[in-house]
């Protein structure tokens, strides 16, 4: 009776264990299935808001027009048609607001009604006018020419070099900067934590006596849990204004802050596994080292690390997973600037970031919304890969350890 109800016990709870798994598998699977769904969405739409047409005048002879051209056009650096292959005629603006330099009031109706018709004579009369309106004030008899706009791409997205996704009427999602400027950060981030953090796990590993190990390792262990918002003030009150004053720069918050805080978020994750990584090498194999006649550092740099390299290349990696990840004291300290960086002195955006400012903006299921879940896509797919790295130097480490 004893041993069935043991039997029992352990069926029932193997089942609980294996539901929990299924569960948890399934539901990483559907947000990763929602995050593609609702990113991919915005691929081959047209990149202006539904319901809104671009016309000209018919005699224009050009019939497409690229989202950058479009911008330039209504931002006013581009001036005259044959810039853009068209006639040689200046370019005239023909926005909503306008419409009462050509028609009073009345003439428009108060409820908008003879909009339309104000619209198709403008239009009609002015050779080098380009106009953006809903296409519910389309006449029938509309006698200008609607644009067609060359619809968003995977690989303008990626190539692009403007994020400015409240432009109007056409916004622009390149995504170039956001990726260049993550990048700039975390590898600036790795840069300044690896050294330091392997300094300090070769100390505690083989240096340290135990009672120093056992204060510092608590405390090191302890930054891991101090809220991101905490270093972002850290950065914003000490680093930044150290930053502007050293190199004389206009502003602080750069590339090179944000490295430098992330640095420090990612030591307690390089220190921690590379510390036990050294201190799993055998015993036997540091005192052959010595009794052959080796000294500490020898047998530090040339047994203990190349032996533990596995554990702080992984380590490595999972520092530059925490840097690409995070949010808050970047968007604190990094001057938020969608640019191509050319120095690490410079204002950057990050795209988590990015997603942080901006999602509580967009509206659900507009074109900047879905360019923000693009976003997201592209982070995992870049976790993945760091996710997928780490898998492979842990298995090369235990078919080393065989």
């Amino acid at each position: 009776m004893k041993n069935s109800v043991k039997k029992f016990s352990e069926k029932f709870i193997e089942a609980l264990l294996m539901l929990s798994g299924t569960i948890t598998s399934i539901t990483v699977l559907l947000i990763v299935i929602f995050l593609f769904k609702e990113g991919l969405g915005l691929f081959n739409q047209k990149p202006i808001e539904e319901g809104y047409v671009i016309a000209v005048n018919k005699s224009n002879p050009l019939t497409t027009l690229t989202p950058a051209q479009l911008k330039d056009v209504f931002d006013q650096k581009t001036l005259n048609w044959s810039e853009i292959g068209g006639n040689k005629d200046s370019i005239i603006l023909l926005r909503m607001e306008n419409m009462t330099d050509f028609y009073t009031e009345e003439q428009i109706g108060l409820e908008f009604e003879n909009l339309p018709k104000c619209i198709n004579h403008v239009v009609d009369s002015l050779t080098g006018v380009i106009t953006f309106f809903s296409e519910k004030y389309v006449a029938e008899d509309f006698k200008g020419k609607i644009l067609n706009i060359d619809k968003i791409t995977v690989s303008a997205f990626l190539k692009g070099k403007e994020w400015f996704p409240t432009a109007q009427p056409s916004p622009q999602f390149g995504v170039l900067p956001l990726i260049l400027g993550t990048l700039w950060v975390s590898f600036g981030a790795i840069l300044f934590a690896l050294p330091l953090g392997l300094a300090t796990a070769v100390y505690m590993s083989d240096i340290a006596n135990a009672k120093i190990r056992n204060i510092m390792k608590p405390v090191i262990e302890l930054l891991a849990g101090i809220p991101s918002v905490v270093f972002g003030f850290f950065g914003l009150v000490v680093i930044v204004p150290l930053i502007q004053k050293t190199f004389n720069l206009p502003v602080g918050e750069t590339a090179l802050a944000g490295s430098i805080i992330l640095g420090i978020m990612a030591l307690p994750t390089i220190i921690t596994i590379s510390e036990d990584a050294m201190r799993n090498t055998p015993r036997a194999m540091k005192e052959a080292s010595l009794a052959l006649g080796a000294s500490k550092w020898q047998t530090i740099y040339r047994v203990v690390v190349p032996y533990s390299i596995s554990g702080i290349t992984a380590g490595a990696i999972l520092g530059i997973g925490r840097a690409i990840g995070e949010t808050m004291a970047v968007l604190m300290v990094t001057g938020n600037a969608a640019i191509i960086p050319q120095t690490i002195l410079q204002p950057v955006r990050t795209i988590p970031a990015t997603i942080a400012a901006e999602l509580g903006e967009a509206p659900a299921g507009g074109l900047h919304f879905k360019a923000l879940f693009v976003l997201g896509c592209i982070l995992f797919l870049i976790t993945l890969v760091i996710n997928l790295v780490v898998e492979s130097i842990s298995r090369r480490k235990k078919y080393n350890n065989q």
